[in-house]
C-alpha cells in the first residue's frame, strides 16, 4: 500500500467513527423526523467518504449536493425587492422592502453570513432566502446575504476576507444612502461558520483605525469560535449527534485551513496545537469559562502540544488556528470590551455549544451586553430546518426569537 493509499485509508478509518448511531435524546422534539433527516446526511457523508477513497471526487465535492439541492433563484415578490450585486468584487444578494410612494424613512440593515463549515452552503439556498425575506418583512430592514468563496478551493483567510470586504464596502455613508439605511442601525449575523465570520468581523472592525462607522449589534447563531480544543464537554457529549457529529466538524476545520490529511488526523486526536497556539489555550480553558451545568461528568485536560502539529510547520495550519480571524474566542479581554451588543444562540445537542457559552461568558466579563439564548432541546442547524419536508417546530421558534431580539435591539 502506497503512502497516498495509506493516507486515504487512514482518513476513511477516522471518518468511520461517524457510522456509530447514538439514540436521539428524549428531550429533542420530532425525534423521528430528525432521525430520518440525519439518515440522509449520514448516507451522503458515507458516499462522500467512499468517493474520496476511490479517487472519484473529494469529500466536500460530494457533500455540495446539499447546497445544490436546496439552491433557489432569488427573485423579487410583492413585498421584497431582490437584486444580485457585487460589493467590492464579492457576490451578494440584497433584499429590500418594496418602496411605497414617498417612503424615505431610514431602515435597519442586517448583513447575513450563511453556515456550512466554510466549505458548503450558499446565500442562494432556500432556507437562507426564506430567512432573509422574513427579516425584511418583520424588521422593515435591508438584508445583505453574502456569497463568500468556499474552502477547500479557497482556504482561510479567503472566506473571512470576502466577508470583511463586503462589510467595509457596505459601511460607507454613500452606500448606505443608496439603500436608505440608518448608519446607526446595522447588524452582522450568521449561523455556525457564518457566526464565526460574524464574530471575527465584529472584532476586526473595532481594531481598524480607518473605520468610521461601526456595527450596532452582532447576532451569533450556534457559532463555531475556536479550533484549539476539540474535546470540550460538548464535543465529547455530542460527538455522534445528528447533523454535525464531531468528525464532520473536525473535517470542516481541517479543510478550512489545508487539504493535508495529516492535519485532519492530528485534529481528530486533539494533538494539532503548536507551541504558538498553546500559548492561547488559556482563552479556551472550559474549566474556567463554562458554568458547572455545562461541564457535566467531564474533567479538563489541556490539549497535547506538538512541536509541529500535523507536520505543518510554523507557516501552515497550526499558525492559522491561532489567528483570531479564524478563532475569535482567542482574543484577550481588552479586545472584547468595545464590541457591540451581542446575541448568542446555543443548542444543548451541538458539538459547538461550549464555544458559544464560553464566548458569551467572556463578553459579559468584558462588560459587553449579551443575550445568551440556550435551547435545552436544540440541535445544530435547527434554524435552517424551516422548509418542508425538513421543517422543525424548534427551527421556527428559533427564527421568531432571533428576529424578536433584533426588533428590540437593532
Amino acid at each position: 500500500m502506497g503512502v497516498k493509499d495509506r493516507e486515504s485509508y487512514d482518513t476513511a478509518a477516522c471518518c468511520a467513527q461517524a457510522v456509530i448511531v447514538t439514540p436521539i435524546p428524549d428531550k429533542i422534539e420530532e425525534r423521528w423526523k430528525l432521525m430520518l433527516t440525519d439518515c440522509f446526511f449520514r448516507s451522503l457523508s458515507h458516499l462522500a467518504d467512499f468517493s474520496e477513497l476511490l479517487g472519484l471526487k473529494d469529500y466536500m465535492g460530494v457533500m455540495m449536493f446539499i447546497t445544490f439541492a436546496e439552491r433557489v433563484v432569488p427573485v423579487s415578490d410583492q413585498r421584497v425587492h431582490v437584486t444580485e450585486e457585487l460589493f467590492d468584487g464579492v457576490e451578494v444578494v440584497v433584499y429590500q422592502p418594496k418602496l411605497q410612494g414617498g417612503d424615505t424613512e431610514l431602515r435597519r440593515a442586517v448583513i447575513y453570513l450563511h453556515g456550512g463549515g466554510w466549505c458548503l452552503g450558499s446565500a442562494r439556498m432556500g432556507p437562507y432566502d426564506l430567512l432573509a425575506r422574513q427579516m425584511v418583512i418583520d424588521l422593515n430592514s435591508v438584508v445583505v446575504s453574502v456569497e463568500y468563496r468556499l474552502a477547500p478551493e479557497h482556504h482561510f483567510p479567503v472566506p473571512y476576507e470576502d466577508v470583511y470586504r463586503v462589510v467595509k464596502h457596505f459601511l460607507q455613508r454613500v452606500v448606505l444612502a443608496q439603500y436608505t439605511v440608518d448608519p446607526g442601525r446595522i447588524a452582522v449575523s450568521g449561523d455556525s461558520a457564518g457566526g464565526n465570520l460574524a464574530a471575527a468581523v465584529s472584532q476586526q472592525l473595532q481594531q481598524d483605525p480607518e473605520q468610521q462607522l461601526q456595527l450596532k449589534v452582532q447576532a451569533l447563531l450556534y457559532p463555531v469560535l475556536q479550533a484549539l480544543d476539540l474535546n470540550t464537554p460538548s464535543y465529547q457529549q455530542n460527538q455522534n449527534m445528528p447533523i454535525l457529529p464531531r468528525t464532520l466538524m473536525v473535517r470542516f476545520w481541517s479543510e478550512y485551513f489545508t487539504s493535508d490529511k495529516t492535519f485532519f488526523r492530528a485534529m481528530m486526536t486533539n494533538t494539532h496545537n503548536s507551541p504558538e497556539s498553546a500559548a492561547l489555550l488559556k482563552f479556551v480553558n472550559w474549566s474556567a469559562f463554562l458554568p458547572e451545568s455545562y461541564r457535566g461528568k467531564y474533567n479538563y485536560s489541556a490539549p497535547v502540544v506538538a512541536l509541529s502539529a500535523g507536520g505543518a510547520g510554523s507557516d501552515g495550519p497550526s499558525r492559522s488556528i491561532a489567528d483570531p480571524r479564524a478563532s475569535p474566542l482567542l482574543v484577550p479581554d481588552a479586545a472584547l470590551r468595545s464590541l457591540p451588543k451581542a446575541y448568542v444562540l446555543t443548542c444543548e445537542y451541538d458539538v459547538l455549544r461550549d464555544d458559544g457559552v464560553m464566548y458569551a461568558a467572556r463578553l459579559r466579563r468584558a462588560g459587553v451586553e449579551v443575550t445568551h439564548e440556550h435551547y435545552a432541546s436544540g440541535f445544530h442547524g435547527a434554524l435552517m430546518f424551516t422548509v418542508w419536508p425538513t421543517d422543525f417546530l424548534i427551527g421556527r421558534t428559533m427564527t421568531e426569537n432571533f428576529i424578536k431580539w433584533l426588533q428590540h435591539n437593532l
